[in-house]
């Protein structure tokens, strides 16, 4: 039975999709994380794209893989890395404005650059927020559960403007390599002079253990300054802990919102969509 309202019904989820917004704001007193898009430059530019007004809700989804029916007339656009997209088997074109009628599949591939795409729908994904958002936050477990085959997803009521575009140029995100800009601390008085020299003058590359909460990252090891632990403190997205083992892990959207290692620099928030975009095998380089 079909839903009475306007929904996509998922058909097929890749590795990962998850409901994403800009996020939960004012509840890390609370043990609560901000959430949201990891690529939160793509997710904007959907929605801009859509006409959509700042903060609709839409679909993130990791390498790819994403397969939607639509269940009445609606109108899509997919950012971020680069997919090949088919409608009913037909090819379409990403950051551009795609009509579906009812009925109609829309499918992404495994992105050619990046690692994540957006889908967004006009009207944006209507899933209850939960504190606020409707960002799934897959650390803490809050926000709508990822969804699976057969899961309807709701859109909302179109917004009163209109589209400008049908299409935007844009630069394509992921690559082989992508620089960082950091600042230093708060914590780099826990390793060596060398340590952050080493940090600022060497490659590291991406591991497959990477998710929406970091990625760890292999290359040349940091050595600390001093022995022990420290107690727990409070963590930001792009943050560079330090475990013993001497190799960074940069924190992205779900964070956990305190660690007890210590944190050599932070990434600016400028980029952390490339960061983001960044999969395994991706060479990183860290900028004072």
């Amino acid at each position: 039975m079909r839903p009475s309202r306007r929904a996509l019904e998922v058909v097929a989820t890749g590795p990962l999709t998850t409901v994403q917004d800009e996020g939960r704001f004012g509840h890390a007193g609370l043990g609560v994380g901000r959430s949201g898009a990891a690529d939160i430059r793509s997710y904007a530019l959907v929605n801009r794209l859509l006409a959509n007004p700042r903060g609709a809700a839409a679909l993130e989804t990791t390498l790819g893989g994403l397969r939607v029916r639509a269940h009445g007339p609606v109108t899509v656009a997919v950012t971020g890395a680069e997919v090949p997209l088919r409608i009913d088997g037909r090819g379409a074109a990403t950051h551009t404005v795609l009509h579906l009628p009812d009925g109609a599949e829309l499918t992404m591939g495994a992105p050619t650059t990046g690692l994540r795409s957006y889908l967004g729908v006009r009207g944006g994904v209507d899933v209850p927020p939960v504190l606020g958002s409707r960002s799934t936050d897959v650390l803490a477990g809050l926000g709508p559960d990822p969804p699976v085959p057969g899961t309807s997803l709701p859109v909302g009521p179109a917004p009163e403007g209109f589209p400008r575009v049908d299409h935007v140029p844009t630069t394509p995100v992921g690559g082989p390599k992508t620089t960082l800009r950091v600042v230093l601390g708060p914590r780099e008085d826990w390793f060596t002079a060398e340590a952050v020299d080493t940090l600022l003058s060497g490659e590291y590359e991406v591991t497959p253990r990477t998710d929406r909460v970091g990625a760890r990252l292999a290359g040349p090891v940091l050595e600390r300054s001093r022995d022990g632990e420290m107690p727990s403190e409070g963590m930001v997205a792009g943050s560079l802990q330090v475990p013993p083992g001497g190799e960074p892990v940069l924190f992205l959207a779900d964070h956990p919102v305190t660690g007890g290692y210590p944190v050599v620099a932070v990434v600016r928030a400028a980029d952390l969509p490339k960061a983001a975009q960044a999969g395994p095998g991706t060479r990183v380089r860290f900028v004072l």
